[in-house]
């Protein structure tokens, strides 16, 4: 049975930091894709950042390109987001996805395995 489960977020005020995890379960996780994804109240579920599964290739929203980070390690089957300069529109319930094969997409249909997210709320 896979799972997905996500840790790290919380309340900040704009311009702080919050890392966010990931960890898997049930899934090889060292060859598969993984990606984040996010969802404001009332939006749809949009690309974050995603990588291929060694790390050494990956891709951003232009929305979050340069403040956030985006990286894993495979002994540990956990996924990492790193948020820097926070703002209020990255308010979201933020949601960790596994791709079947190795390489990454921004695309959401074309991840098989999703976790429940956790709640990331940027204040003014």
């Amino acid at each position: 049975q896979v799972q997905l489960v996500e840790s790290g977020g919380g309340l900040v005020q704009a311009g702080g930091s919050l890392r966010l995890s990931c960890a898997a379960s049930g899934l090889r996780f060292s060859s598969r894709a993984m990606a984040w994804f996010r969802q404001a109240p009332g939006k749809e579920r949009e690309f974050v950042a995603a990588l291929e599964w060694s790390g050494s290739r990956t891709e951003y929203a232009d929305s979050v390109k340069g403040r956030f980070t985006i990286s894993r390690d495979n002994g540990k089957n956990t996924l990492s987001l790193q948020m820097n300069s926070l703002k209020p529109e990255d308010t979201a319930v933020y949601h960790c996805a596994a791709r079947s094969i190795s390489y990454s997409s921004p695309r959401r249909h074309e991840y098989d395995y999703w976790g429940q997210g956790t709640q990331v709320t940027v204040s003014s």
